[in-house]
């Protein structure tokens, strides 16, 4: 697994470096024999040690961040959230589709916001896939192509806790 890691507000030691790619380095069994390239940004903000950790496998996206005091705690605490969301995806996975076929390749498009600006794979997906991205990277909405129309949608979380799909016409 190739680990990229930078650091934001302050520099990165090799000693941090290295312990993101030994801890994230013990994940990548998981995604074998598929390579797979994390990217890691640490930060910190008065008090708060921030990990931010990135990993696009099989046309998804996992994500996770922790803030702690101790940047060394934030980048286990953030590991071991991946790893849950791996499992979860992966059971998710193979209950929904027991007999899945390989995920195409992911088509990278930008997507741009007043504050910030994202990248993300947008390979197209049916409605529980992107339900299960949503529920995996913890958001409230989801971009995606709808895999049965090619149209691309987004899927919302309400406020009584069920869901939302904006189609256009």
């Amino acid at each position: 697994m190739e680990v990229i890691v930078r650091g934001k507000n302050f520099e990165v030691t090799d000693a941090l470096k290295e312990h993101v790619s030994k801890k994230l380095g013990k994940m990548a069994k998981l995604f074998d024999p598929n390579p797979v390239t994390a990217h890691a940004v640490l930060s910190v903000e008065k008090e708060r040690q921030i990990v931010e950790v990135t990993l696009p496998i099989e046309g998804m996206l996992l994500r996770g961040e922790e803030a702690t005091p101790d940047m060394y705690a934030s980048v286990d605490l953030v590991v071991d959230k991946l790893e849950k969301q791996y499992a979860k995806f992966k059971t998710r996975l193979k209950r929904r589709h027991p007999l899945h076929e390989e995920p195409r390749e992911p088509v990278l498009n930008d997507v741009a916001t007043v504050v910030r600006r994202k990248t993300f794979p947008a390979k197209p997906m049916l409605l529980d896939e992107a339900l299960m991205q949503m529920d995996l990277l913890g958001h409230d909405f989801f971009v995606f192509t709808n895999g049965e129309t090619d149209i691309i949608n987004v899927l919302y979380r309400r406020k009584d806790g069920a869901y939302g799909l904006l189609e256009p016409r």
